[in-house]
């Protein structure tokens, strides 16, 4: 496979220098490298400029409601366990409308990948403060500050129990494009927050800004509470790497009804639909 493989021909429509052009590229990079076929991967999108990436990536792919592109693909993986389903949300969307779904999935530990497109602000709809822009940040929807402090999705995910928690950024793709590889092959709950520069309305969150502070990790914990510890430091550093993996029970291996078989490989019985239907009646 090569990365034309997956792309649809559509020419982007993101904003010229936009983050979401280096994620692109390292997931498209990511999924050719590991060798899998489009038609074994589905993108399942919310709505923000993340979305747009089912239009430019030939597998298959949902775009759902707000907040809602969790629940979606845990739907699709118990209905078949061997699609590679990744996730592509925002931060307003992830942990804003859809914070609820994001915690459980953690803790049920779900065999799917989430990339966290983070650039710190509801970019789609021109610029509001998200729950990962930093307390003083001014937007139009916080002209005199953002009052509260910023989530951690790193550490919400921990916390929750999600047995791969990663943080990359897009400004270097090959490192990216490694960390996808890695959650896309860990069989549980993976999340890659992405520091992903809105250039257009978030000023303060520069390509610049990230260069001058990121590193990269030195090792992997499989310690929840000692990768916790270096998610919760306050320095002016910002880690990029894989901050915590263990292997764990997925939920679709825990599910009577579906570990040895999948639905879409379980046969249908002779159901009589309409009397079902009229208990609802």
């Amino acid at each position: 496979m090569t990365v034309k493989d997956y792309e649809t021909g559509v020419t982007p429509n993101w904003c010229p220098g936009c983050g979401n052009f280096g994620l692109w590229q390292a997931l498209k990079q990511a999924v050719a490298e590991l060798g899998l076929d489009p038609g074994e991967i589905v993108i399942v999108a919310g709505i923000g400029c993340h979305g747009h990436i089912n239009n430019f990536t030939q597998v298959s792919s949902f775009e759902g409601l707000h907040g809602r592109p969790i629940p979606l693909a845990t739907g699709i993986k118990s209905a078949n366990h061997d699609l590679k389903v990744i996730v592509s949300t925002g931060d307003g969307d992830c942990l804003g409308e859809g914070g609820n779904h994001f915690i459980h999935a953690s803790r049920r530990n779900h065999d799917i990948t989430v990339l966290i497109h983070n650039n710190a602000s509801y970019s789609l709809t021109t610029g509001q403060s998200s729950p990962t822009s930093p307390a003083g940040y001014k937007s139009k929807s916080t002209p005199y500050g953002k009052t509260e402090e910023a989530l951690n999705p790193l550490a919400l995910a921990l916390s929750a129990g999600a047995t791969f928690v990663s943080r990359g950024f897009v400004g270097d793709v090959p490192h990216l494009t490694d960390l996808m590889k890695a959650a896309i092959q860990h069989p549980g709950f993976a999340v890659v927050d992405i520091l992903q520069p809105c250039v257009v309305f978030n000023k303060e969150f520069t390509f610049e800004y990230y260069r001058q502070r990121v590193y990269k990790l030195e090792r992997t914990s499989t310690e929840r509470s000692l990768a916790l510890k270096e998610v919760l430091a306050r320095n002016d550093k910002i880690g990029l790497g894989i901050f915590y993996q263990s292997k764990e029970p997925s939920y679709e291996e825990k599910v009577q009804l579906t570990k040895q078989k999948a639905l879409v490989n379980q046969p249908l019985k002779n159901y009589n639909w309409r009397k079902l239907s009229n208990e609802f009646y």
